[in-house]
């Protein structure tokens, strides 16, 4: 915090810049003695989110008081990611001066077109801890009300509770929609926030081949336990600098999937996995009357204990890359454009897979610091299709623990990866004698249901799914992940 007195304010759009009246000493023949020294400093006005009128009152009282001058809120960018915000008050006792400056300083800031004034929040109180409530009042709210952004909060009662009311609301009144939970939370408040937008552009949305655009930007404030997606988009699990990306209006656009079935629309998302990953999550969902944190562990041990691939077959576009920068490539690319739902563009394979994963985004965590996509990217149009083949536990954990390291991942003779465009996943569900054997395994599989882990939220689904990604479907608060330094976080899960 810096308290500084003004005896000259310069206002422009780009920055602003004062001159600063300060003590300081100056000694002549021996003679010590206090004078008033003028300094200039600049701040940019792209990294202030706030300005209030400073008042001295007394206690209790809550209006009015004694100008002082004027404070301005700046957003500064910490070492590993982080952002925090600062406040420097510039003391004038002119109230004239301080009222001009203030309304100056509002005009600037007004001007800044990305910046939300009104927002839609969902808070899940069950996430993680149940500390989103805490997280959303204590540390978001405060930031929110500060840069003058109106909120309409939905404290969530039950699972689907987000999706309902956003089907309903008037999503012209706000600027942008905010999700405070865990990477379930967040893939339904998403999901929803797509699905209204197909309802009011009167869209079918039992079959959407191509979507349209959410409205209005989301906003992710972690508060769960893995928080895939506000890693991806902030480098970092903290509250405050998810807050403060929304408050300055950093958008991103990004990319989206769609689950369907050959008849019905399943559901928007940003990731998905079969075999380990979804049924690691099942088993966790099962056991929910356990913390989160230890159910999860326990899933994760149980599952792999009881290790079992998925039969299935899987067929896949790959992304068509152009070699070269021509006018004759160009022709190419676009013959290709035009044949690329041809069948003889699609490439299939059938066997047993420990785990299939398919992912729009990186999927950074803590627990893979380079994400569990890292070739791809926020909005580059496609998806990773990675295979990892049945084989040894010994060998799949040696893969799992790749992730929490600098080495490749994907560096096994078991393990297959694709740039795709889209994903047809069809389950080859056991019957008969093998069925029973695997009951109490493979419950989901004697269900005739094949588990999905989307965006950390389960899904069941006995029919062909068809993965299809759509560039830039939707923004999200947050930056590139390009431009974010790797988190060195190491992971402590095997």
């Amino acid at each position: 915090m810096s308290v500084l007195y003004l005896n000259q304010l310069f206002l422009a759009r780009a920055f602003t810049a004062w001159r600063v009246i300060q003590k300081g000493q100056n000694k002549r023949g021996g003679d010590s003695r206090m004078v008033l020294q003028a300094q200039e400093e600049i701040i940019e006005m792209k990294d202030v989110f706030s300005v209030k009128l400073k008042r001295r009152r007394f206690v209790g009282q809550k209006k009015g008081g004694t100008l002082l001058g004027i404070t301005i809120f700046k957003c500064l960018n910490r070492e590993e990611n982080k952002l925090t915000d600062c406040a420097i008050h510039l003391n004038n006792l002119s109230e004239d001066h301080c009222h001009s400056w203030f309304r100056h300083l509002k005009e600037i800031l007004n001007g800044f077109q990305n910046r939300p004034k009104s927002l839609k929040v969902f808070v899940n109180p069950s996430s993680h801890k149940r500390e989103a409530t805490h997280v959303y009042y204590e540390q978001v709210a405060p930031l929110f009300k500060l840069a003058d952004i109106k909120t309409d909060v939905t404290v969530t009662e039950y699972e689907g509770h987000a999706l309902s009311v956003l089907k309903e609301c008037e999503l012209q009144a706000f600027d942008g929609v905010v999700c405070v939970g865990g990477d379930g939370s967040v893939s339904e408040v998403a999901h929803g926030l797509l699905l209204k937008a197909q309802i009011d552009a009167g869209k079918d949305t039992d079959y959407i081949p191509t979507p349209v655009r959410a409205p209005v930007p989301l906003g992710v404030i972690p508060a769960g336990t893995t928080n895939i997606l506000a890693h991806t988009l902030y480098g970092i699990k903290h509250a405050v600098t998810a807050t403060l990306h929304i408050v300055m209006g950093h958008i991103q656009p990004v990319d989206v999937c769609t689950f369907s079935t050959p008849s019905k629309l399943l559901r928007f998302g940003f990731s998905a996995m079969i075999g380990f990953g979804a049924r690691t999550l099942a088993l966790a969902e099962k056991h929910r009357w356990m913390p989160s944190s230890q159910r999860k562990d326990f899933a994760f041990i149980k599952t792999l204990a009881d290790l079992k691939p998925e039969e299935c077959e899987l067929s896949f576009l790959p992304l068509q890359i152009p070699q070269e920068d021509s006018h004759e490539n160009d022709r190419k690319k676009k013959e290709q454009m035009k044949k690329k739902g041809s069948k003889d563009q699609w490439h299939k394979i059938q066997g047993h897979f420990l785990n299939v994963s398919i992912m729009a985004i990186p999927c950074l965590c803590s627990m893979a610091p380079r994400g569990l996509a890292p070739n791809t990217r926020l909005n580059n149009g496609s998806m990773a299709l990675i295979v990892v083949q049945n084989t040894s536990r010994t060998e799949f954990i040696k893969h799992l623990k790749r992730y929490a390291s600098v080495k490749n991942q994907f560096n096994f003779p078991f393990v297959e990866t694709y740039t795709v465009q889209e994903v047809k996943v069809q389950p080859r569900l056991k019957s008969g004698l093998d069925a029973k054997e695997n009951t109490s395994l493979n419950t989901a599989s004697a269900e005739g249901n094949c588990p999905w882990n989307i965006d950390g939220d389960l899904m069941k689904e006995a029919s062909e799914v068809h993965v299809r990604v759509h560039p830039q479907l939707i923004n999200l608060y947050g930056v590139n992940t390009d431009d974010l330094e790797s988190s060195q976080a190491t992971c402590n899960c095997i």
